[in-house]
């Protein structure tokens, strides 16, 4: 038997829905979230969460999908799909990369 609990689904008032969610992501990936919240708030000129900036790509990724011509298909949404794949280095070195990246100051220690 399976012992996870499906996730709450909220109806919201403008006719979406919130799912709340957990998902392990290399920090790599994490770091590209934040760099993505970070052009976001840019353009909103306002603070933007992660999961706002996460819901912004997929929602960009669904309208792009469906500007495509009938009979391709859409291209998976993956996290990982924008990050390059890069050699493995130990998790401490990762997080600390991926960090640096989020504050703007990688490559300036």
């Amino acid at each position: 038997m399976n012992d996870r609990v499906t996730p709450p689904m909220h109806a919201l008032p403008d006719g979406e829905a919130e799912l709340t969610l957990v998902v392990r992501l290399p920090w790599e990936d994490v770091a590209r979230l934040g760099q993505d919240a970070g052009r976001l708030a840019a353009q909103m000129r306002r603070p933007v969460t992660l999961e706002e900036a996460v819901s912004h790509r997929l929602r960009s990724t669904r309208v792009a999908s469906h500007a495509k011509p009938a009979g391709e298909q859409p291209p998976a949404v993956t996290a990982s799909a924008s990050v390059s794949s890069l050699p493995s280095r130990p998790p401490a070195e990762q997080a600390r990369q991926a960090i640096d990246r989020i504050n703007g100051t990688a490559g300036t220690a």
